[in-house]
């Protein structure tokens, strides 16, 4: 089973000639006591990656170690700059099924194969302090690297690393640099071994000709086109066209080069897009190992891309996108199958616990753990199931292709100013209209029903001004502010309803096993209260926010 350790470092340039002293003394870093030598070590190391190095290019690395004290397969999950997340697994000899799972959504159903065998000579110290504990390993290591596939190359170099012990504090790592500094010693210009070992052992490009000679009359080698033109035999380009599926295949999960500063609306939707999009891939291994809030997270880059594709469809064809906005609310029920009952057996949880003891009659907290427990799916397996299966990793795909080819429509390519702002008052309007029909309504089952129609509007809304922020600028980030406060207002009124549909399944089940459900109705009575408090205060909330308007 695989089990994951914080790794926090910093690598730095090794001496420039050989002969030159590696370290210096290490005994002057501030809280340092006693540098111990722990000898040195023989490190074999195999890095995995796809034919198309996926894994690099998101700056993970996947490798099987043999050697040293951690002998093993290591997967190195980015978490900041100089600090990841390794994850390991016992020594065998295929890549293990568990670290695979991680980097699907990068690899999708490319094959992992042996990119660069590193081999190091690793001279190691110890940074320790006068009661003995461990402040920092401090490494020397002497490296070879050999190139597997897509090249044959071979480099060799020597960088010293410096890893933070477990539970440090990284400000030490900045005393330990000072002092590396002083001596001439810099920084790395690699992330990782497997960064530099892949620059290094790259296959180098054919020079080219300091000048072209002329060949021949146009006619005997095919027509050039005119100055800027392709020539006949060339492809034309497919603006506003989805990419072939198979060449976003090929490139799976690999981030477009930066671009340059978003102009025209359709740069600025589609950079929105594009983040929501690496937001899927990156959290796919969190959601994974269960780390907290991934699924949460998840969940919304569901939403606002979904949100996205249907409040600017005057920038991206929705003939196109609204089918991958049906595959995004798939998977947004699947993540929350068991959040949602979570959530609600918090809040009945968090009402049972403030009640005095004396309102409570009979068995009702084993009520709601019989009640929460049946209802929940047990659905991790399930979940992982999911991240595993066809249809996720087409859509994953899709929005490769999307991405790489946008269905531009003609606004796409006008000012930011007009085609956004345009949208963004337009989800305003329909929230506004939304809202009115609530406060019209009489209490009860109507109202609450329009009251969460305006709560979706009003996220979806939000969503429309948090893509909007980077053009238009403080009025879109206001509008983010106001459609959050509205809808965790009404997301309020909504968890009342819900809380109230539950006691009442509840009090029913209570009252046919002969349990007394005394306390289901008192509870029912407060949440009944709190959806009351909430409707009371919307008129006055939604004014303010009326006056301050849209963009």
């Amino acid at each position: 089973m695989a089990d994951t350790k914080r790794e926090i470092e910093r690598k730095y340039e090794g001496p420039p000639a050989e002969g030159d002293a590696p370290l210096p003394d290490l005994t002057d870093v501030p809280g340092v006591s006693v540098v111990i030598d722990k000898g040195v070590a023989e490190l074999d190391a195999t890095y995995y990656d796809t034919a198309d190095q996926r894994l690099a290019t998101a700056s993970l690395t996947l490798r099987r170690r043999t050697g040293g004290d951690d002998a093993g397969w290591h997967l190195k999950l980015p978490v900041s700059e100089g600090v990841r997340d390794e994850i390991r697994a016992p020594l065998s000899d295929t890549v293990p099924e568990d670290l695979t799972a991680l980097v699907r959504s990068r690899i999708r159903e490319a094959e992992l194969v042996p990119v660069v065998r590193l081999l190091s000579v690793r001279d190691i110290r110890h940074l320790v302090d006068a009661s003995g504990t461990l402040l920092a390993e401090v490494s020397v290591d002497r490296v070879r690297a050999e190139r597997l596939s897509g090249g044959a190359g071979s480099a060799e170099w020597t960088e010293i690393e410096v890893e933070l012990a477990d539970d440090g504090d990284p400000a030490f790592l900045d005393k330990v640099e000072k002092k590396l500094r002083k001596a001439g010693i810099k920084r790395s210009a690699s992330a990782s071994k497997l960064a530099k070992a892949l620059d290094d052992t790259a296959p180098r490009k054919p020079e080219k000709p300091e000048k072209a000679e002329k060949v021949g009359k146009a006619g005997k080698t095919g027509k050039a086109g005119k100055a800027g033109e392709p020539g006949k035999g060339d492809n034309a380009g497919t603006t506003g066209k989805v990419a072939d599926v198979s060449k976003a295949t090929t490139k799976a999960a690999r981030p477009e080069p930066p671009d340059s500063t978003p102009r025209t609306a359709g740069d600025h939707i589609l950079t929105f897009v594009r983040a929501q999009r690496d937001a899927i891939v990156e959290l796919d291994p969190a959601v994974r190992r269960d780390v907290p809030d991934s699924v949460h997270r998840m969940r919304v880059a569901t939403r606002r891309l979904r949100s996205t594709f249907r409040s600017y469809g005057k920038i991206l064809d929705r003939t196109v996108t609204d089918p991958i906005g049906v595959e995004l609310k798939w998977l947004a029920a699947e993540l929350g199958v068991d959040r949602d009952q979570e959530v609600l057996t918090e809040h009945l949880t968090s009402a049972l616990d403030d009640l005095p003891s004396d309102l409570v009659t009979g068995p009702v907290q084993a009520r709601l753990s019989t009640w929460s427990g049946a209802r929940r799916s047990g659905s991790r397996q399930h979940l992982i199931a999911v991240l595993d299966g066809k249809r996720y990793l087409d859509l994953l795909t899709t929005l490769d292709t999307l991405v790489a080819g946008p269905p531009l429509r003609e606004a796409a390519s006008k000012k930011p100013a007009k085609v956004i702002a345009k949208a963004v008052r337009k989800g305003f309007k329909k929230v506004a209209d939304l809202v009115g029909e609530a406060l019209e309504l009489p209490p009860g089952s109507e109202r609450d029903l329009a009251m969460h129609d305006a709560r979706k509007k009003a996220k979806r809304t939000r969503y429309a001004a948090e893509a909007a922020t980077p053009a238009l600028g403080d009025p879109a980030a206001d509008l983010v502010k106001s459609m959050k406060s509205l809808q965790t207002l009404l997301g309020d009124h909504q968890d009342s309803v819900m809380v109230r549909g539950a006691l009442r399944e509840l009090a029913t089940e209570a009252h046919a096993a002969g349990e007394n459900a005394f306390t289901y109705g008192v509870l029912y009575g407060r949440a009944e209260q709190r959806a009351a408090a909430v409707e009371a205060e919307l008129p006055g909330e939604w004014e303010a926010i009326e006056d301050k308007g849209a963009v």
